[in-house]
């Protein structure tokens, strides 16, 4: 008999594809090098986190090829063959868009860099972006790093430079040679997911089963337009960040300020509104209430949203925090109660 909760899974939009509604987020585990001061570097501490999520049901793992140049993918396929784990077993999702170099930071200084227009650098020409040969070369080093195919593989980022047709045939092209399984999209405005939809509609070609954008209590723009479309849609919803960077996890009068909320780049440029910290208030009020961690709360919010979380764990300790949301069932007055002082923010997460 599976200790298993069945609660924990579900389908990814109206696809097939069954993947934990918490999902693993792999971006902190690589090489600060080649990444952030914040990222976790000790292999075996890594894979005791993979393992304990792997065993406590979270099944489903997001990477990227240009996290930590690679390094990130790579720790994704030592974890799966040190442990023996069934390919069947496990859902990996990767992305595919920015360069993957471990020479970035030489170039172009440091890691704030990624908000530098890759795609207009000569030094990074082909590297980046997504023309076909970009994306066929970059699903074949994944692959290479990863030591098998990628269950879905999203688009990081929208390329204004390269047709809608271009994008999506050769999305089209490398699930129908085998080595994706599906393909996803993240981060980007919903006319230009739209664009790409259609066109792979149109002709006939694989279409995204996901949208990884960005969500959560301090930042909900996204219900506007993208939460609705993929609703209406049968996209799935898998949100990077559910705990705003972090901020979501402590009071708004810890004053605590983390070696990532220091350094991070995505963290530095976040914008709130006037209601933010009445939202962090009653987000703290409500966890007493229930008697979970501010974390737990924050991420059962995202889960009664419909949307599967993609969490981040740095010890293995912080497991139990997110387990623990798929169990809370938040009552719609506490779902208005949180949401009630939120003001609206200028567009964020494209960088």
């Amino acid at each position: 008999m599976s200790s298993l909760s069945p609660e924990l899974y579900g389908c990814l939009g109206n696809s097939g594809l069954k993947v934990s509604k918490l999902i693993l987020g792999c971006m902190s585990y690589g090489k600060k090098e080649y990444w952030e001061d914040w990222v976790l570097e000790d292999e075996e501490e890594v894979f005791k986190i993979m393992k304990a999520a792997y065993d406590a049901g979270i099944r489903t793992f997001d990477t990227a090829n240009c996290y930590s140049a690679g390094v990130s993918e790579e720790l994704v396929g030592k974890f799966i063959r040190k442990y023996e784990i069934p390919r069947s077993s496990i859902v990996i999702l990767s992305k595919c868009f920015f360069p993957v170099r471990k020479d970035l930071i030489k170039i172009f200084g440091d890691l704030s860099s990624r908000g530098v227009h890759f795609l207009d650098s000569p030094e990074l020409a082909n590297q980046c972006g997504l023309s076909r040969k970009h994306i066929f070369d970059a699903v074949e080093d994944s692959v290479k790093r990863l030591g098998t195919y990628i269950d879905v593989l999203q688009i990081h980022r929208y390329d204004p430079h390269v047709s809608a047709e271009e994008v999506m045939r050769a999305l089209n092209d490398v699930v129908e040679s085998g080595k994706v399984r599906y393909i996803g999209a993240s981060t980007m405005r919903c006319y230009q997911f739209i664009e790409l939809q259609n066109t792979a509609e149109k002709h006939g070609w694989h279409k995204f089963i996901s949208m990884q954008n960005y969500h959560n209590l301090l930042y909900r723009e996204e219900e506007r337009e993208m939460i609705p479309y993929c609703q209406k849609t049968g996209v799935g919803l898998i949100p990077w960040s559910p705990l705003a960077r972090g901020l979501l996890t402590r009071s708004i009068d810890a004053n605590e300020e983390t070696i990532r909320s220091k350094t991070d780049l995505y963290t530095r440029a976040l914008e709130f509104g006037a209601g933010y910290k009445a939202i962090l208030s009653r987000v703290e009020e409500l966890a007493k209430k229930y008697n979970v961690s501010m974390a737990t709360l924050a991420t059962a919010w995202s889960l009664h949203k419909g949307d599967y979380p993609i969490v981040g764990i740095s010890k293995v300790e912080r497991l139990k925090d997110a387990l623990a949301a798929v169990e809370l069932k938040l009552s719609e007055e506490d779902i208005k109660y949180l949401e009630e002082p939120y003001c609206p923010v200028p567009i964020q997460g494209e960088i």
